[in-house]
């Protein structure tokens, strides 16, 4: 049972006392306890001195002589020596005799030893005793024994107690490290991190660090007015604790530097942890000199919590391997991970396999992670089943996935939905993972909700789609925002050319990331405002990318500055691909030259692409140039 300080061992934790003239329980510490002392706490002692008895039997138990300092402490302790009881207590416990040694602890208890109160109270608990422990702990506790403070917290804590805190407090206020790791943990937990909300919650997440919560710690509310916010408190007592040697604490007070930003000193307690071993800790460090690009520095951290038996740190190193190509070595390290109990080293088999081609093994890894509970792994297996053609199989997964919170496997059963014709049910999910901030799905959203005319709903999520760097989302809202301007009137001779307008920059945007229609679409309104550079740029690039529409604007720019010959390339381009305003003006710069028959046939061509207008007007031409040829 793990109740006690710092170390496991009975002498921390039952504490011996030592006691010198005129003092109660004053301590030797074995380093100052040189040889001309002990002569002459012996030389005292033989001559029947009470407290040098104590004090050299308490010299002797703390070298391990057992056997030489038992005749000391019982001749204190028969002497009334209430610190001799106490350790007459813990040299019994050691040797094995703990109903023995209980009942010398109570006797320096009663005379007011709080380390024997202390060391009491854990006998009871040790036998299922609470109530005694509780009244010996809270004895020693209350006369300001860190020991019994901790040891009386970690029994209230178990029973849910609120009094709890107090007492880990108290211990942590004369400097107890593991109860100032403890009250830090409770104050997270009561700020919400970083198992809950907040940046060291995603650094944690991202560097796949679980923490060793206990469902006993308390919860309660935030800080009253004028004392400090939990999360202010909590990183106190991590300080404190790190600064003491806890290398747990070290590893919390990394997280919340690095969540703030505070990369170099994250960077520094992250490796005061793991130099005191903590695997965690080192993965975590080679987390942070990889994001700083030193990625041999961070393999040999990851190496060693690896083999510490850190499954992410496993991963990392697969993926390192992975990347560079060693497919044999990755799938060694994500193995590794898998057998530390690391789920997420079966997913990274199965991405592994899937990009060697490997279907079925892929398919095996997947299911795995995915019968484990992991979203991720069910999402990917359900794609798998999809391109299979398992629809039916597939399905499933992607409910499993979704409903425990993968955003991907949500789209993913919008689009099975679409598939199958049920727009009510894909909208829901794209809703669903709209809302959890996938960029795709609020775009198909928005189309949903323009087609519905609700478009001040739709323009939220065509903003929220756009912002989020789709451009078929940047180019609707640009549309959106561009049905609403007013006409523009004729220009007047000495005003100065428009602005860019809202719905132009997000056409823009959308443009720069290769969105044709957009680019065409820039390209008209510079038009409009007179920049001819601008707008042959735009439509240049659309038309070397395949649009025809970009081509047979282009052509248009070029014709209106005397650049027949290359618009002609173009509008045959565009003409070709099936454009008839292209085909029409080809028509047109032949009838211009006399090319009669030249000038029929693309006219034909026109009435054949349309559209209505186009295919009129270049049935007329048809007719006329077919006069003049039989003329």
């Amino acid at each position: 049972m793990k109740t006690m300080g710092d170390r496991a061992t009975l002498l921390e934790t039952g504490q011996v006392d030592t006691a010198d003239e005129g003092t109660d329980t004053v301590t030797a510490d074995t380093d100052t306890a040189t040889a001309e002392y002990e002569l002459r706490h012996r030389q005292a002692a033989a001559n029947g001195d009470t407290a040098s008895m104590s004090v050299l039997g308490s010299l002797l138990l703390r070298r391990g002589d057992l056997d030489g300092a038992e005749p000391h402490l019982r001749a204190a302790t028969a002497a009334g020596d209430r610190s001799a009881a106490n350790n007459l207590g813990v040299l019994l416990h050691q040797r094995g005799y703990a109903d023995e040694a209980a009942g010398w602890w109570r006797v320096a208890a009663v005379a007011g030893s709080s380390a024997a109160a202390h060391a009491l109270g854990r006998h009871y608990r040790e036998r299922g005793d609470e109530p005694a422990a509780e009244y010996w702990l809270r004895q020693s506790a209350e006369h300001g024994h860190a020991l019994g403070a901790y040891a009386l917290a970690d029994l209230l804590e178990h029973r849910g107690d609120v009094g709890a805190e107090r007492w880990l407090r108290a211990a942590a206020e004369q400097g107890h490290r593991e109860a100032s790791y403890r009250l830090a943990r409770l104050l997270d937990r009561r700020a919400g991190t970083p198992t809950g909300d907040g940046p060291a919650a995603d650094v944690a997440n991202r560097r796949g660090i679980t923490w060793d919560t206990d469902p006993r710690m308390l919860r309660t509310s935030s800080a009253a007015p004028g004392e400090k916010p939990p999360a202010v408190e909590a990183e106190q007592w991590y300080r404190q604790a790190a600064a003491r040697g806890h290398r747990r604490a070290a590893l919390h007070l990394g997280v919340i530097l690095e969540a703030r930003g505070e990369l170099k000193e994250a960077g520094r307690w992250y490796l005061t942890s793991a130099k005191d071993g903590e695997p965690r800790a080192a993965c975590a460090l080679g987390f942070l000199l990889r994001d700083a690009g030193d990625e041999e520095s961070a393999a040999v951290w990851w190496l060693r919590a690896a083999q510490e038996g850190d499954g992410n740190a496993a991963n990392a190193l697969g993926a390192l391997h992975a990347a560079r190509g060693e497919q044999q070595t990755a799938e060694r390290w994500y193995r590794a991970a898998l057998d530390a109990g690391d789920i997420n080293g079966a997913y990274n088999l199965g991405l592994l396999c899937a990009a060697q081609k490997r279907t079925a093994q892929a398919e095996q890894w997947y299911r795995r992670a995915a019968y484990a509970g992991h979203r991720e792994a069910a999402n990917a297996l359900a794609i798998l089943l999809m391109q299979g053609g398992d629809a039916a199989g597939a399905e499933p997964w992607f409910s499993k996935a979704a409903e425990a919170g993968s955003v991907d496997a949500a789209f993913n059963l919008g689009i099975l939905y679409a598939g199958r014709g049920d727009e009510q049910g894909a909208f829901e999910w794209y809703e669903r993972a709209a809302a959890a901030g996938h960029t795709e799905a609020a775009l198909q959203v928005g189309i949903a909700l323009l087609r519905e005319g609700d478009e001040q709903d739709a323009e939220a999520h065509l903003r929220r789609a756009a912002g989020g760097g789709s451009a078929e989302g940047a180019f609707r809202l640009g549309m959106l925002l561009d049905a609403r301007r007013p006409p523009a009137g004729p220009p007047v001779l000495g005003e100065p050319v428009d602005e860019k307008s809202e719905c132009e920059e997000w056409y823009e945007r959308a443009a720069e990331q290769g969105h044709r229609r957009a680019q065409v679409r820039v390209g008209m309104l510079a038009a409009g405002r007179g920049d001819a550079e601008a707008a042959a740029r735009w439509y240049r690039e659309a038309a070397e990318a395949g649009s025809l529409g970009g081509a047979f604007n282009l052509g248009l720019l070029l014709a209106r500055e005397g650049r027949e010959p290359e618009a002609q390339l173009w509008w045959t381009r565009a003409a070709h691909a099936g454009h008839g305003r292209a085909a029409l003006r080809l028509a047109l710069l032949a009838a211009r030259r006399g090319e009669l028959d030249e000038g029929e046939r693309w006219c034909v061509r026109a009435v054949e692409l349309g559209p209505a207008e186009v295919a009129e007007r270049a049935a007329r031409l048809r007719d006329a140039l077919h006069q003049e040829l039989t003329a």
